[in-house]
This record gives C-alpha cells, sequence and structure tokens, in this order.
C-alpha cells in the first residue's frame, strides 16, 4: 500500500480519556508469578490495524521468537482498517485500552495530540532501555527530530524502511506506440507536447480508429501535479499540505510563479485535446477501465508507482518516461523520502501498561538489520532468508502477488523498524516485479532527486489552526486548478487568486508551517 489513509473519529476530551485509561488495563495478566515467587512471562495486548484480512500469518515468526527472547507474550488485537474508524471510537471512548497501538495506520497525529493523555512519554525508557533504538537516534539525528513533539517530549516509536525508492509516483509512456508513430523519447517539456500531439493525431495503438487514443490520462497520483512537474513543482508522497522545500526554505506549491505557469501549459494543452477531458470529473474506477482497458491500450502517458500496477495486461507496452527538461532546464521527479521511507507513530504505549520497560525492550529488538527486513517481507524461511551480512527476498508463494505475499506474513509498512544506509545493496531481489522492480526504476533516475520539506511535527494547537484553515485553501485551490486547466484564465486570475488565500489565512498556515520546520531544524541539529 503506497496511499497514507486518513480516518476521523469523535473522541473525548484529553482529560477525560486520559481519567478513562488510568482506570484501565490492557495487561489483565501481567507480571505474573510462579511458585518461587520469581516474574514469568509478562502478557501485554498489542493492538494493530491491518489493511486487509491476511490471516495471522504475520504474528508467527520474528514476531512470536522475539516475544520470547524479551519474556513477554503479545496478544494480539487485530482490526482491518476498514472497521477502524468507528472501533476506535468506542475503544478509546469506553476506556479499554490496550497497552500499546502498533502501526502508524491507528493512529494520527492529530489524534494523538488532542489524547496526548492516554500515552506515556517515552524518553527515558529510550535512554535506559531501547540501545537498539538509541545508536539509530545517535546517527540519524532527523529519526528524533521525527518523533519529537513540541512539548520536547516523544510520545511515539519511529522506522526508517528497508528497500524502498527515493522517488514515489512516476510518469510511464507507451513506448509501442513511440515505435509505432517512428518517434523517440521526449527529452524536454516541448518535445511532449509533440509526442502527445502525435499521440491524439494518429492511429498510434494501431486499431484503425484514429480517435480513441487518449494522449495523457489520470493514473494512481495527482494529475495536475504529475503534468506540470517539469515547472519545478516538488510534491512529497505524503503531499498532506503540499508544501516544499525551495532554496532550504518552506513555501507552498501552489502560490509559487512556477506552478501558475505549469497550470498555463496545461490549459493549452487541454485545449488542444492532448488531456483526457474527464480528468476531473470520472472517478478512480473510470480511469482504471481506461488505463487496462481489456481489449487495447487507450492512454498515451499517465503517472503510477510501477507499469503493472497502472496500465495491467498491457504493461509491457510502457516504460518509464525519462524525467523531462523544463524551461529552467532542470529535470525533476517526485521524492520525498523522510516522507515515504521514514515515519513516526509506529509504536505507542498507553497509561494501561503496568511495565512499559519490559513491552519496550521487546520493541527494541525491531531497530535491527535481521528484524527490519524480516517484519517487512516476512521472517526467515519464508519471506526472506539470511547469507552472513546479506539477505535475500524469497519469491512469493501460493500464486500471491510479491507485495500481498510480504504482507500476508509480516508487519509490512508498519512497526517499529531501522536500517542503516548501505543495507539495501546487501540484499538480492527479484527486480522483474514489486519492489525489486520499483527500485530498479529508481536507480534509472534518482539523481534528480531534492530534498522534500520533512515530516515536522505540529503541537495539538498548530493542528486544530491547520485543520480550520486549509479544509477551505485545499478546497479552493484544487477547484481554481481544474478551473483554469479547463477554462484558461490563470494569469488574469492570478493576482485575485493570492489576495483570497490571503483572506483565507495562508500567512498564518504559512507561520504553522515555518515554526514547526525551524523546530524540527533545531532539533536535527542539537
Amino acid at each position: 500500500m503506497n496511499t497514507r489513509k486518513k480516518f476521523g473519529a469523535l473522541l473525548l476530551s484529553c482529560a477525560a480519556l486520559g481519567t478513562l485509561a488510568a482506570c484501565s488495563s490492557g495487561s489483565d495478566d501481567a507480571k505474573k508469578t510462579d511458585e518461587s515467587g520469581s516474574k514469568s512471562e509478562e502478557s501485554f495486548k498489542v493492538t494493530t490495524v491491518r489493511w486487509s484480512d491476511w490471516g495471522d500469518d504475520f504474528q508467527k515468526g520474528f514476531l512470536e521468537e522475539s516475544a520470547k527472547d524479551a519474556g513477554v507474550k503479545i496478544n494480539w488485537d487485530v482490526y482491518v482498517n476498514a472497521d477502524w474508524g468507528d472501533k476506535k471510537a468506542v475503544l478509546l471512548a469506553g476506556g479499554d485500552l490496550p497497552d500499546a497501538f502498533l502501526g502508524s495506520i491507528t493512529l494520527t497525529d492529530a489524534e494523538l495530540a488532542q489524547n496526548q493523555g492516554m500515552f506515556i512519554a517515552l524518553d527515558e525508557y529510550i535512554e535506559k532501555d531501547m540501545p537498539n533504538l538509541s545508536a539509530a537516534l545517535a546517527k540519524e539525528p532527523k529519526l528524533k527530530a521525527l518523533i519529537t513533539s513540541p512539548d520536547g517530549h516523544i510520545y511515539s516509536l519511529p522506522k526508517k524502511l528497508p528497500m524502498r525508492p527515493e522517488i514515489a509516483n512516476q510518469l510511464f509512456i507507451n513506448k509501442q506506440w513511440l515505435d509505432n508513430l517512428g518517434l523517440e523519447m521526449p527529452d524536454t517539456y516541448e518535445d511532449f507536447i509533440n509526442v502527445l500531439t502525435a499521440f491524439k493525431e494518429q492511429d498510434a495503438n494501431g486499431n484503425g480508429d484514429v480517435n480513441d487514443e487518449i494522449p495523457y490520462g489520470a493514473g494512481n497520483f495527482d494529475p495536475t501535479f504529475s503534468f506540470i512537474l517539469p515547472f519545478d513543482n516538488r510534491l512529497g508522497i505524503d503531499g498532506t499540505y503540499e508544501m516544499s522545500l525551495k532554496d532550504d526554505k518552506p513555501v507552498y506549491l501552489r502560490t509559487e510563479d512556477s506552478y501558475k505557469d505549469g497550470i498555463a501549459w496545461m490549459h493549452d494543452a487541454y485545449a488542444k485535446g492532448l488531456i483526457d477531458s474527464e480528468l476531473f470529473t470520472q472517478d478512480q474506477s473510470m480511469s482504471d477501465a481506461k488505463r487496462m482497458d481489456k481489449d487495447v491500450s487507450l492512454v498515451g502517458v499517465s503517472v503510477g508507482w510501477t507499469a503493472d500496477a497502472t496500465f495491467g495486461l498491457h504493461a509491457d507496452e510502457y516504460v518509464a518516461l525519462t524525467p523531462l527538461a523544463g524551461p529552467d532546464g532542470n529535470r525533476y521527479v517526485f521524492s520525498d523520502p523522510d516522507h515515504y521511507n521514514y515515519g513516526r507513530n509506529e509504536f505507542m504505549v498507553t497509561t494501561a501498561c503496568e511495565d512499559p520497560a519490559a513491552l519496550l525492550k521487546w520493541a527494541d529488538s525491531f531497530y535491527t538489520d535481521d528484524a527490519s527486513i524480516q517484519t517487512y517481507y516476512g521472517s526467515f524461511g519464508i519471506g526472506t532468508e539470511k547469507d552472513g551480512d546479506n539477505y535475500q527476498v524469497l519469491p512469493p508463494q501460493n500464486d500471491e502477488s510479491a507485495d500481498s505475499w510480504a504482507w500476508i506474513n509480516s508487519l509490512r509498512d508498519f512497526g517499529p523498524k531501522y536500517i542503516e544506509d548501505g543495507f539495501n545493496d546487501r540484499v538480492t531481489i527479484d527486480d522483474t516485479q514489486g519492489d525489486g522492480l520499483k527500485l530498479k526504476l529508481d536507480a534509472e533516475v534518482n539523481e534528480y532527486a531534492l530534498p522534500g520539506f520533512p515530516n515536522v511535527t505540529y503541537s495539538n494547537e498548530e493542528l486544530s489552526k491547520l485543520s480550520s484553515i486549509y479544509v477551505d485553501i485545499s478546497s479552493y485551490v484544487t477547484q481554481m486548478a481544474s478551473k483554469w486547466i479547463v477554462e484558461g484564465g490563470v494569469e488574469e486570475e492570478w493576482a485575485d487568486y493570492l489576495k483570497q488565500l490571503d483572506s483565507m489565512g495562508i500567512k498564518d498556515f504559512m507561520q504553522i508551517q515555518n515554526d514547526a520546520y525551524d523546530r524540527y531544524v533545531k532539533t536535527v541539529g542539537e
């Protein structure tokens, strides 16, 4: 799963929830003793959420062995994401808290900030009981910045994922169409427009119909930013607030002159019929149907993770589009590894836990190379193998895809993890599918990667202000983008557009982003 799900729930106040949490315990049978009075295996309840019901095989292998080694027993409380929103509200409001939540899918930044009284600060435990994580924080200061709240405390554990690319979604072009029309791979944005024109005016797919080709169609990522990428519009994989960095300063992309210029070019292409006329009116299923038509390829260029994930049966016709040289002569790609490869909120201990030290000692065992590869692809002998300092990702079984096999047998994206730089070079993986294919594509273009806006933290007050401000701003800017692309007028209306954003609170929005960024930079430098 390569998209970050967001969901809301009506929660009680921090004080009320904190009181309820203190009265409950997710570890009713913790701290048992044997007949001699010695402490025996402790039991902890850990809640996690899965995108789908893949069974409980993920709990076996490393997770069982690591718990046994740590002298604890983990009682997994597993939910499916589709049911989690309602279940979460009931669980929190009822005060029947687990000892810990595992995975950033369980609770959002806003929910954690609003209910901070439910969770214990982990600072002292990290220092005393988590040597693996402490070493990782020392090696990569931005990990600490990632998890340090504005109050200076740490309430969740981080992750740094193995085998992740620097480049997220990218454009793919139908190479067979290029060959059919005797065209070369476009190199500049002007070349790109000329190729799309040829796709429209000629029978590019060779089925005898010159009117069924869609030169540029929607894919699995923002179609506007994908089209205007050569105009220096760098959008991170998170994309929550469409922030970026330019000259080491935070910028909101939809107020940049480069964005305006890109929109003007996109309108011109739309007016010439080079862009799907239903780009802003169709849903995902409609765009999927066009890209994956069972009879013939209909879309010349689109955006996605890999060709097979984007075009289905026609994947063999497509190749990655070489990053185009834009008006400034530079080439840009979607790159934000700080959001995509790193994360927080992967393990949160609640006030219901009677022995946080024991539970966190177990969590610390996740912060090794062996653990990280197993909790991402599956335990040794199932999803992975180890040979000295090297690893191999095993092929999927039972007719499962590589991605599905990993989710069935591991925590995959979620849970504590950490690998050092250079780790991926010691891993062998099939480069014809899944992560291996994406990493191969990444190696071809990651030289163009630029820093993205870091995954900063916000206070509860800042999150509240952002929520009230950005809902209106986001709705307005996306509405104006679709209007300008379809009808034109961006140059004439740009000044009024910026004035409207001022009246909607864009200055307050940017002040929050700057404050959060400054805190992040300060923490990294400590």
